[in-house]
């Protein structure tokens, strides 16, 4: 269950938790066209911090925009709004959720003149997959559902609508005894997990899937640039689930998952079973995201509560 907090952003205004409400006939509820992030803020032992907050608001607006969708607030609205809500909750870390969606009015698929209506809510939200899943690795399994082609799903755009795919997916996974699914794209090469971006370790060379289908996730990418400063050679290229197999190590990486290092793939043990380069770096994000690095400060957005 998510964890009650005292008040949720709803369209301008804190309100009591319990009273953040919609109509049975929203638009969204229907047809599923919503646009939202998911962000985290870290205590930082002075203070806290939102990490790449100005991406993930970009990113949240650029949704948008894929969806025809026009979200009645500045991107420095929703850069304030998000810093309120967590003071409003007095949250030194946790986990933040914007979503923009069409609001009820016109029911049928076109939704003419519905308003957009815009929520932030956060909540506490520890490991993703559990603290267990940061230190041991997860057992991940293929799923038998395929990744959204680019001309079927705008998989730019983090849209509500999107995720019956990963959750059908994870459902499927969960059900067979495994962690997290493994997703591919249409043309059969490893694509992401339900929720998270994936890498592999391999002869030493880190690799992850581009961007030609996938979300373009903000957690990959702060990876992908820690890596190359400590000394990694980082390469975006497609790769296949047999490739997967026979990786040195592999892990998923999100604002949710964090990095979660990935032990087992369908039955099949990745490498030794030891992930030592995916716990170094692991064990730097978490340096920067919880402001220990000053190289990265830019990547801060500080408040105190």
């Amino acid at each position: 269950m998510v964890q009650k907090t005292p008040y949720i952003w709803f369209d301008g205004n804190l309100v009591p938790w319990d009273e953040a409400q919609v109509h049975v006939l929203t638009h969204a509820l229907h047809y599923g066209v919503g646009v939202f992030e998911g962000i985290r803020a870290y205590n930082c032992g002075d203070c806290s911090a939102v990490f790449r907050l100005p991406e993930h608001v970009r990113r949240f607006f650029d949704s948008a925009r894929i969806l025809r969708m026009t979200i009645p607030h500045s991107e420095q609205t929703i850069t304030d709004a998000i810093v309120d809500t967590l003071k409003a909750n007095n949250m030194k870390e946790g986990y933040i959720r914007p979503l923009s969606f069409f609001g009820a009015g016109a029911m049928g698929v076109l939704p003419k003149d519905n308003p957009v209506q815009t929520i932030i809510a956060t909540w506490p939200w520890g490991a993703y997959l559990g603290e267990d899943a940061l230190e041991k690795g997860i057992r991940v399994c293929t799923s038998s559902f395929t990744r959204h082609h680019v001309n079927v799903m705008m998989t730019k755009s983090k849209a509500v609508g999107n995720y019956v795919n990963s959750v059908l997916a994870k459902m499927e996974a969960v059900d067979d005894g495994y962690d997290e699914a493994l997703m591919l794209d249409t043309n059969g090469y490893v694509s992401e997990a339900s929720g998270a971006n994936i890498f592999i370790v391999r002869r030493g060379i880190i690799k992850t899937t581009p961007l030609t289908s996938i979300l373009e996730g903000i957690t990959r990418d702060s990876l992908m640039v820690v890596a190359k400063a400590m000394g990694y050679t980082v390469v975006e290229q497609q790769f296949t689930r047999d490739e997967l197999y026979v990786a040195d190590e592999a892990f998923f990486c999100g604002t949710a998952a964090e990095l979660t290092p990935i032990r087992e793939v369908d039955r099949r043990q990745i490498g030794t079973g030891e992930f030592p380069i995916s716990r170094a770096l692991q064990k730097e994000f978490f340096k920067v995201v919880q402001g220990q690095d000053p190289a990265y400060e830019g990547w801060l957005h500080r408040y105190s509560c």
